[in-house]
C-alpha cells in the first residue's frame, strides 16, 4: 500500500470566528485573517514549507478556505466533504444569542454529539462524512494538502486516533494551524515535526 501524507490546514480568521458565530454567510477572511495568512506564507521560517509542496490540494467550498489556500500559493480543488458543519437555524447567530433564546438546545448540542437541535448537521454527522473522506485518502495514498475549518480538523483528529467523539471538545484548533497525518498500514499517525520539515517528511 502506498503511504499517505496529509496536511490539514485551518483557514484564517473571519468575522464570524472572531465574534463566535455559528457559520452563517460564506464569510471570506477578514483583514487580519488575510494579513496573517500572507505573513505566515512569507515568514522567514518558511511557513509554506510546513504546508507542503507537490501533491494534491483540496479545500472546503468556503471562501475563507479558498482564500487561505491562495495566500499560500495553492490552487485547490473544492471538496464538499470538508465543508463546515451546517448549523441550520443557528447559522450566523452568536453563542450569546443562542444562550439567551435556546439554552437547553445549546446544552443538548454541546453534550450530545448526535444532537442537531438547530435543524442542521450533528457533530456526529460531520465526523461521519469527514471520516469517510479520510478513509478514502488512506486507501488511495499519496500527498494531500486540505484547507478546511477548525471543527472539521477537530473531528478528523478524533477519527484518526479512534477517540470517543465527545473528546472533540477538548481539541483546540487555531486559525492557520497545520496538522500532519501519515497513513501506512492499517492506521493513521498524528505527526508533530520540526517547523522546517518539508512535505512529505
Amino acid at each position: 500500500m502506498t503511504g499517505t501524507s496529509l496536511r490539514l490546514v485551518a483557514h484564517g480568521h473571519t468575522a464570524a470566528l472572531r465574534r463566535a458565530r455559528f457559520g452563517g454567510a460564506d464569510d471570506g477572511l477578514d483583514e487580519g485573517g488575510l494579513r496573517a495568512a500572507l505573513t505566515q506564507a512569507h515568514a522567514g521560517s518558511d511557513r509554506r514549507a510546513q504546508v507542503g509542496e507537490g501533491g494534491a490540494c483540496v479545500s472546503s467550498p468556503a471562501a475563507a478556505a479558498r482564500q487561505t489556500a491562495a495566500a499560500f500559493g495553492l490552487l485547490p480543488t473544492i471538496e464538499t466533504a470538508l465543508a463546515d458543519c451546517d448549523y441550520g437555524d443557528w447559522s450566523g447567530r452568536s453563542l450569546e444569542e443562542i444562550v439567551g433564546t435556546h439554552p437547553q438546545a445549546l446544552h443538548d448540542w454541546l453534550s450530545t454529539p448526535n444532537s442537531a437541535p438547530h435543524g442542521g448537521e450533528s457533530v456526529a454527522a460531520v465526523r461521519d462524512r469527514v471520516g469517510s473522506w479520510l478513509d478514502e485518502q488512506h486507501r488511495a495514498g499519496g500527498r494531500v494538502i486540505a484547507v478546511t475549518h477548525p471543527l472539521v480538523i477537530r473531528v478528523a483528529i478524533v477519527h484518526v486516533l479512534d477517540l470517543p467523539l465527545a473528546t472533540y471538545r477538548q481539541v483546540d484548533v487555531e486559525p492557520l494551524a497545520i496538522v500532519r497525518l501519515t497513513g501506512r498500514g492499517a492506521r493513521w499517525q498524528l505527526r508533530l515535526g520540526a517547523p522546517q520539515a518539508r512535505f512529505p517528511a
